[in-house]
């Protein structure tokens, strides 16, 4: 049985390891070659989800859109890959 305060050190040291590689970001992938295939926005279009495809790559990458007037930074952005 995992107890609260394992899983949470668990899910950390994931969430650290897989920050060495930096994320994806939009631009870089269209840079890349990789081309939109999939589109979905909110009914208030203040978020958004960008799905992206490249030829040759056996997974998608996906990219949440965020715009929000409370922040400093107005856009967030958070693009994973999908494997």
């Amino acid at each position: 049985m995992i107890r609260y305060g394992d899983a949470a050190l668990t899910l950390a040291a994931g969430l650290t390891a897989g920050t060495a590689q930096a994320a994806p970001t939009i631009e870089g992938l269209l840079k890349d070659g990789w081309e939109i295939v999939g589109l979905a926005g909110n009914y208030d279009v203040r978020t958004s989800l960008l799905l992206f495809r490249k030829k040759d790559v056996t997974y998608l990458v996906q990219c949440s859109t965020l715009y929000d007037v409370t922040r400093d930074k107005r856009v967030v952005v958070n693009c994973y890959e999908l494997h």
